[in-house]
């Protein structure tokens, strides 16, 4: 496909948040970098807190990051990619006040910024859930909205997903932002009970429309669920 002029592409991106941690954010994230990309777009991705890594070299990699950063067709700096990143995989807000850090929201606002000089499309990714705590009085809601994009929620189709997916949209509007769309992950490997009741449940209750539908496999890539999406509500 011929690139686009990107003078021509306003920068735009999308907040990627879950309703829990382990519902495949990081896969849906990397999924819509790798569909930008193949549209033409300079599509990077940013994760900014990171916690859960291993050390090489003297430095952190967290899996996640690393990903992003395969899916997305601008090379950018590290510290703008993941502003933090911590070793122990624990709440964001605890790893940091063991590592003696505190979370700055408006160094990340920043980061995004010159991430979206880069890029016509930068795609964030949210740690745990919507209101998981960054800070005494901050948590990743906070965050968002601070970053003012519209956000898509993944849900971990498993038992309780409906409360959990409720709540999530109910956090994202107090919080002043648009649930965009949102996508049903079959993240575990037991199929759900009356699967297609409660994902027909949500169709009814979440005022934005299902992204896509994606059935667990156990080397189920980006790529795959690239070509899964609703590019009709991307593009």
């Amino acid at each position: 496909m011929t690139a686009r002029n990107h003078t021509q592409i306003p920068v735009r991106g999308f907040f990627v948040t879950g309703t829990d941690t382990g519902v495949g954010k990081t896969l849906i994230a990397c999924a819509l970098l790798q569909l930008y990309a193949q549209a033409g777009w300079r599509a990077v991705g940013m994760k900014p807190v990171a916690a859960g890594a291993e050390s090489a070299d003297g430095v952190l990699r967290n899996e996640d990051v690393v990903a992003l950063n395969d899916a997305a067709n601008v090379a950018a700096p590290p510290e703008l990619v993941n502003p933090y990143c911590f070793a122990e995989p624990i709440a964001p807000h605890i790893a940091a006040g063991k590592a003696g850090v505190s979370i700055d929201t408006d160094r990340i606002v920043r980061a995004y910024r010159s991430l979206s000089t880069l890029a016509d499309c930068v795609i964030v990714e949210g740690a745990g859930g919507f209101r998981v705590p960054l800070t005494r009085g901050g948590d990743m809601g906070h965050l968002a909205a601070s970053l003012g994009l519209p956000v898509i929620m993944v849900v971990g189709m498993r038992l309780g997903c409906l409360n959990h997916a409720l709540l999530t949209a109910e956090a994202i509007r107090a919080a002043g932002l648009r649930l965009h769309a949102w996508v049903a992950n079959h993240a575990a490997p037991q199929p759900m009970a009356y699967l297609e009741e409660n994902i027909a449940a949500l169709e009814e209750r979440l005022d934005a429309p299902l992204l896509a539908r994606v059935a667990h496999a156990d080397a189920i890539s980006a790529a795959d669920v690239a070509r899964r999406l609703d590019r009709a509500c991307l593009l």
